[in-house]
């Protein structure tokens, strides 16, 4: 499935793109399937602030974009998982630059390690989320820029 969205009404290459990508959680949801496929509640809890209703539509829109493959499977309880395309994969791989424009620039640290920011596969506290007493300013700047 393609992206579908304003067919000849794009003036460049970014304005496409931003309108994939635009919208408060879609970047950071992205940013969370790049590890692993992902359950709702799950992504739910890796994404602090984002409401059940908003998480649901950019869930719906990024799976009409081709961007996140929603996968039902047929078990008592039903079960969903959400994990990236192949489309996805490439859109993240294009934001990497972006991640690392904010360490250098706005969080200070300058470090290009790629994804060596990621909190723990098992969803607990660690790594440099930008969480606790690390000193990085508010938690919503804080959380959103040391993911990348």
């Amino acid at each position: 499935m393609g992206i579908a969205r304003r067919p000849g009404a794009y003036v460049c290459g970014i304005d496409a793109a931003m309108d994939v990508i635009g919208g408060k959680w879609k970047v950071l949801i992205l940013w969370a399937l790049d590890e692993r496929p992902c359950r709702f509640g799950e992504l739910r809890r890796n994404l602090p602030g984002v409401t059940e209703k908003v998480l649901a539509a950019q869930l719906r829109e990024l799976e009409a974009d081709g961007i996140v493959h929603r996968e039902a499977f047929e078990e008592v309880p039903p079960r969903v998982e959400y994990s990236l395309t192949p489309l996805g994969a490439s859109l993240n791989a294009a934001l990497a630059p972006l991640g690392a424009w904010g360490r250098e620039h706005i969080i200070g640290t300058g470090d290009d390690a790629g994804h060596g920011d990621r909190p723990p596969a098992d969803g607990g506290e660690g790594g440099d989320r930008g969480e606790g007493g690390d000193g990085g300013g508010d938690g919503e700047h804080s959380r959103v820029d040391a993911r990348r």
